[in-house]
């Protein structure tokens, strides 16, 4: 008998692409999708219920399906409709109560919670690299980055409520590719991209072909334990908009936000006080232990999982072919003119 496998989050494109991709793994007997609202792509192999984490219901669901493995994919950094307070309680309230679901099935044997390196935070601060040891400098108050915490926090009660359940938990680094849609994807979206004047972040990146492969590692060989999910190497922020060809428009912090009132509704731009804190200082990870521990190799680097985001989007005017192209026709022109 091989296993069955309740995934969260489903209607999103990490949990539908990751349940359709488990469902055809030999060795899983079953994969059974949740959300509120079915995928808009299909379900192909996944067994879809339509359920709400944050209702006790996700109980029976487990009982009656018989999981012994639960992949929660449905933390979100992406506000839903109803604006940031409906995602703090999809991220928060959905986990206290999918976990309390787990603590009453019995059958329940590995966990496998989807996190953020956003639990880090991002200040002055910061080391170089964090490793999964450490705590944020200066813990986030607000926003995505604090839910993070909290989910962490209820999923570490659990892990001692339940020994017998082995806990793994995946921190992400922003995840990247040309159909990933995030708040930081959208950001990189804009035709001028507003920077932090005087500084210039380093960043670090997920391809989503390794979001996936991370969490089938994670699934299928019951390894415990709190993991960096990124690619190797860093960009700075300089270079990444270098990239996209697009114009940079260095402001002051406060600056930055009031632009992000402008653009944040209609482009879905995060430009909380902690993502400009983000976009102020960077954050890396260190990946060692999903290397050695986890076994996972990822298999595109942070500069490669950028290029393979900006080649899927329209290209910034000041893109180099662009830039060459409008060199040449000025030469040709001065040098018909000279003639």
């Amino acid at each position: 008998m091989g296993r069955v496998v309740l995934v969260t989050g489903v209607a999103g494109d990490l949990g539908r692409r990751f349940a359709r991709r488990l469902a055809e793994h030999p060795d899983i007997e079953r994969v059974v999708g949740v959300d509120v609202t079915p995928p808009k792509l299909g379900v192909g192999r996944m067994q879809f219920v339509r359920a709400d984490i944050r209702n006790p219901v996700i109980a029976k669901v487990m009982i009656r399906e018989q999981v012994d493995t639960v992949v929660h994919a449905a933390v979100a950094s992406r506000p839903a409709p109803g604006g940031s307070g409906s995602m703090k309680e999809l991220n928060v309230i959905g986990t206290m109560q999918l976990l309390a679901a787990c603590q009453q099935a019995p059958q329940l044997r590995h966990l496998v919670v989807r996190s953020s390196t956003a639990v880090y935070g991002a200040s002055n601060r910061d080391p170089a690299m964090f490793v999964e040891g450490m705590n944020a400098r200066r813990a986030p108050r607000t926003g995505f980055p604090k839910d993070v915490g909290e989910v962490e926090s209820y999923v570490r009660g659990f892990a001692r409520r339940r020994p017998d359940v082995r806990v793994t938990t995946l921190r992400m680094a922003n995840m990247m590719g040309p159909i990933v849609y995030s708040p930081l994807t959208a950001y990189f979206r804009l035709p001028l991209v507003p920077t932090v004047l005087g500084f210039d972040p380093r960043l670090q990146f997920l391809h989503e072909h390794d979001a996936h492969g991370a969490l089938e590692r994670a699934t299928l060989h019951d390894v415990p334990g709190t993991f960096n999910i990124a690619g190797d190497g860093v960009m700075m922020l300089s270079q990444a908009v270098r990239r996209l060809g697009k114009p940079a428009l260095p402001l002051p912090p406060f600056a930055v936000s009031a632009f992000g009132s402008t653009v944040g509704q209609a482009k879905r731009v995060d430009f909380s006080p902690e993502q400009v804190a983000f976009l102020t200082y960077g954050r890396g990870v260190d990946n060692t232990r999903m290397r050695t521990e986890l076994g996972y190799e990822p298999v595109y680097s942070t500069e490669q999982a950028f290029d393979d985001f900006a080649a899927g989007i329209k290209p910034g005017v000041l893109r180099a072919d662009r830039v060459r192209a409008a060199e040449t026709t000025l030469v040709r022109a001065l040098s018909g003119g000279a003639g």
